[in-house]
């Protein structure tokens, strides 16, 4: 029987020119965040299933790859539940696993500490354009740092990041779990049906009202509350940003005046950063981000041409309590890598020469020449004149060279590089 080679579903196999696309990207943003001093760590793949299902991951924790005990027989007894045969899964994010991190090694970290991460995490999805089973993640944390300059710094590095990686035209959307939380309180909600109404205004860029305004009564709420919440929210959307503060402590009761400060705080520094590059944001209230983790001030960035945001993140003061016995304030900032790749034009290339030799040239000559190129500090690959010679062309230039020098034996000059595509 034929074995069959394809990649596991969900999951891809990455060509030469996709993943010099992919690590040039990768350069760029990570070039960025060392400016702003994010150190890269490294985190296992495999985490402890309690700590990967521990209630904090939102709607993530459905979708874990968990790994079977070691050691376990060919055969289970029947009723055996899966709990008991699991002890390890697959991380579905970052932000968990750097949680333990932080609590084993906070010793020897500075204060605060600015985390960079970049690595491959797994969600059993269901596979579709722009989601993936196996998926690369790209986060920036900052824990320690209980202020908003978490929360402004964050945002500048990462709209920075992407800017300079060539994705324009993004727009930063600004909210806040503790004004979403005063919003269920005014409509007077109990607690614990606050998560069931964020996730029906989760949808409203979806749905819309009408679809909202369907879900509400499920949710516990009347005809009379839910005119008040969506006359509330509309009234914010597309509010001044210079108003911020004063709009929301006037349109919110019960909203904490840290809170109002905050968000006061936030807009100012974005509107100063906007006044030194292009930074389009919004205050969005119906921004909720489905972690369970979040405590404060959550942000996603949008591109017009993707169906879902490009970037995601917030404060999540009590995740790190988890691991270390006490909270410690943390926020974080995590980009959609696959998303940012597909948006993104591949643009420069690293120089990549190829010695096109023929087959009577003296293997001295060819090698003597691709190491003077390569001490000039470019890449050069050897490679054997065949066949038609413009078709072999074309085949370098889609396999990522730039340039080519054509080696032969009727002659003994060094052979001028040319630009693949000049014929």
């Amino acid at each position: 029987m034929k074995m069959d080679n394809s990649p596991a579903r969900g999951t891809r196999d990455l060509l030469p020119a996709t993943v010099a696309v992919r690590d040039h990207v990768l350069a760029t943003i990570t070039e960025v965040y060392h400016r702003f001093g994010y150190q890269r760590i490294e985190t296992p793949a495999l985490e402890g299933i309690e700590r990967l299902s521990g209630g904090q991951g939102g709607e993530n924790e459905k979708l874990i790859y968990r790994v079977l005990r070691r050691g376990l027989d060919e055969t289970v007894a029947a009723g055996t539940e899966v709990k008991d045969l699991v002890d390890l899964g697959l991380r579905y994010d970052l932000t968990v696993p750097l949680t333990r991190f932080y609590g084993n090694n906070h010793a020897a970290l500075p204060t605060p500490f600015r985390s960079f991460q970049f690595g491959p995490v797994w969600r059993a999805e269901r596979p579709q354009k722009g989601r993936y089973r196996q998926f690369n993640q790209c986060d920036i944390d900052m824990i320690g740092e209980e202020s908003v300059l978490a929360e402004v710094e964050l945002i500048e590095a990462t709209t920075e990041a992407l800017a300079a990686a060539g994705l324009g035209g993004t727009t930063v959307r600004v909210s806040d779990r503790r004004f979403l939380s005063a919003l269920a309180r005014a409509a007077d909600l109990p607690e614990e049906a606050w998560t069931g109404l964020f996730i029906t205004l989760d949808k409203l860029d979806k749905i819309g009202w009408d679809g909202v305004r369907a879900e509400l009564p499920e949710r516990g709420l009347d005809t009379a509350r839910i005119d008040r919440l969506q006359e509330t929210i509309v009234g914010l959307r597309g509010v001044d940003p210079a108003k911020l503060g004063d709009t929301l402590a006037d349109t919110v009761p019960g909203l904490p005046d840290e809170v109002v400060a905050d968000l006061a705080q936030t807009a100012d520094a974005l509107a100063a950063l906007a006044g030194t590059r292009p930074v389009s944001w919004e205050f969005d209230p119906t921004l909720v981000r489905g972690m369970g983790y979040y405590t404060g001030q959550i942000f996603e960035i949008t591109h017009p041409a993707s169906s879902g945001s490009v970037a995601g993140g917030g404060r999540y003061d009590r995740l790190v309590g988890r691991s270390l016995g006490k909270d410690v304030p943390a926020c974080g900032f995590s980009i959609g890598f696959e998303r940012i790749v597909d948006l993104i034009d591949a643009g420069p290339r690293t120089a990549a020469v190829a010695v096109l030799y023929e087959a009577d040239v003296p293997l001295t000559r060819v090698t003597s020449l691709a190491r003077q190129l390569r001490a000039e500090g470019t890449a050069v690959s050897p490679v054997r004149r065949r066949g038609k010679f413009g078709a072999q062309l074309g085949r370098l230039q889609e396999w990522g060279f730039t340039s080519f020098a054509h080696l032969r034996a009727d002659t003994g000059d060094t052979p001028e590089l040319r630009a693949l595509g000049d014929g």
